[in-house]
């Protein structure tokens, strides 16, 4: 089970509940930007169709080799960036220079877990939000798109229930 932490978001639909419950945990989706992917080769496949949303929302993408790849065989316009243990300039740079607005990282094995440990904390520090699997990276693609549209409204916890107390 995965869990957004002790808050939660109540809507109509899927998409406004989970950017409430985003904002809730104090998470701030953005709406523009750059998006930083890296994921685990048997996630490629799904991650190409979030990408392709976040793209034609007008976010830019910014990738590690294999990922970059992936998109860019998918016929997506993608920027490289090197992984922290290849080098500078590396993705954590791009992130202390404020050039991330939203991570999109998904790991596989102890060791991948320990070389993205700047990675997430360059994110926690900064307010980056962070989505480690393709569920929490879709969900999150589909609240940006509910937050841009402006479907976010409050309502009073009666009115979701379909008989009266």
């Amino acid at each position: 089970m995965k869990s957004t932490g002790e808050v939660m978001g109540i809507d109509t639909d899927f998409a406004a509940a989970f950017a409430k419950s985003q904002l809730a945990a104090g998470t701030v989706l953005p709406s523009t930007g750059t998006v930083f992917v890296s994921v685990r080769d048997e996630d490629k496949p799904q991650i190409v169709k979030i990408a392709s949303e976040l793209s034609q929302m007008g976010f830019q993408l910014l990738a590690t080799s294999g990922t970059a790849q992936a998109l860019k065989g998918a016929g997506l316009k993608v920027d490289r960036t090197k992984k922290v243990l290849e080098g500078r300039p590396h993705v954590v740079d791009n992130m202390l220079s404020g050039h991330v607005d939203l991570v999109i990282n998904t790991t596989d094995g102890a060791q991948a877990i320990a070389d993205s440990f700047s990675l997430r904390r360059t994110a926690l520090t900064h307010n980056t939000p962070y989505y480690t699997t393709v569920e929490g990276a879709r969900a999150a693609v589909k609240a940006i798109s509910a937050i841009r549209k402006g479907h976010l409204e409050v309502a009073p916890l009666q009115s979701y229930l379909s008989e009266p107390f």
